[in-house]
């Protein structure tokens, strides 16, 4: 059995897909989960990562444990993880936690708990994904609109699915244990170009209008802490050279390229119709 957490979000649910295609018997975990939310055989299991103790029912059987940074107690979670008998832990971790320490503390402090469990583990470091631009929906679908700051500023987004793809393989296969992967998509991209593939992808005009930081920063405060904008922010604005780099460990570990952006766009075009 392996416990999917944030089974219902953009890496979750097709990480669930991904395992299930393989054959794998899985545990669906999330807040508000419900059978209907998953697929056939799937068990779905309601508990939340901010309290350990609402874990014991998902937990049981698993064999490996599939993790998000969420919560303040990783330490917690681990404990009930190795009392539940499982025996590799995959955390999604941010790339933010290799390059920025200071801002990503909580990935950081994350990823020292998991490495102190005395489990085997895997730390998977996902850059940008590439479905932030879903924020776009709502103005592409009403107005054709699509807004950033830093409009030539390239960073390599990666697709929720191939960081779902990589996640499976490392679960089900050996080798990785202690090995610490940062997942990006092929190639730089900018908020321009990206919005540019939308429109290809639509077969109509988007129009791109560049934020100021500051209207940026206002928006990003309406769904996250400023700590986070402001990281958010420095990381859009003034990406370190590794940021802006194309890792290849998707790659490395699917044993194809990563999906660019456009492919991405395509895929999703309903959503911005």
């Amino acid at each position: 059995m392996i416990v999917v957490t944030g089974a219902t979000g953009n890496v979750g649910r097709a990480l669930v897909a991904e395992l299930v295609e393989a054959g794998e018997a899985v545990t669906a975990v999330a807040r508000r989960v419900r059978n209907e939310d998953v697929p056939p055989g799937v068990r779905a299991v309601a508990a939340d990562l901010g309290y350990p103790e609402s874990l014991g029912p998902a937990l049981e059987g698993a064999k490996a444990l599939f993790l998000l940074v969420a919560g303040d107690d990783p330490a917690g979670i681990l404990r009930r993880a190795a009392a539940a008998g499982v025996a590799k832990v995959v955390l999604l971790s941010s790339q933010g936690a290799g390059t920025r320490p200071d801002v990503y503390a909580h990935a950081v402090g994350f990823e020292a708990a998991v490495a102190a469990s005395g489990l085997p583990f895997t730390v998977l470091r996902s850059g940008g994904l590439a479905s932030n631009a879903l924020a776009w929906a709502e103005p592409v679908r009403r107005h054709r609109t699509a807004a950033a700051p830093f409009a030539d500023v390239a960073l390599p987004f990666v697709d929720p699915a191939d960081v779902a793809a990589a996640a499976a393989v490392v679960l089900r296969e050996d080798g990785h244990d202690g090995a610490t992967y940062t997942l990006t998509g092929p190639e730089p991209i900018t908020p321009r170009q990206r919005a540019a593939a939308l429109a290809e992808a639509l077969g109509e005009p988007v129009t791109f209008v560049e934020q100021s930081r500051e209207e940026a920063r206002t928006q990003m405060l309406q769904f996250m802490p400023a700590a986070v904008a402001e990281g958010t922010l420095a990381v859009l604005g003034t990406p370190t050279p590794q940021e802006q780099t194309a890792s290849g460990d998707v790659e490395r570990l699917l044993g194809r390229p990563a999906t660019p952006f456009a492919a991405w766009a395509a895929r999703h075009a309903a959503a911005f119709r």
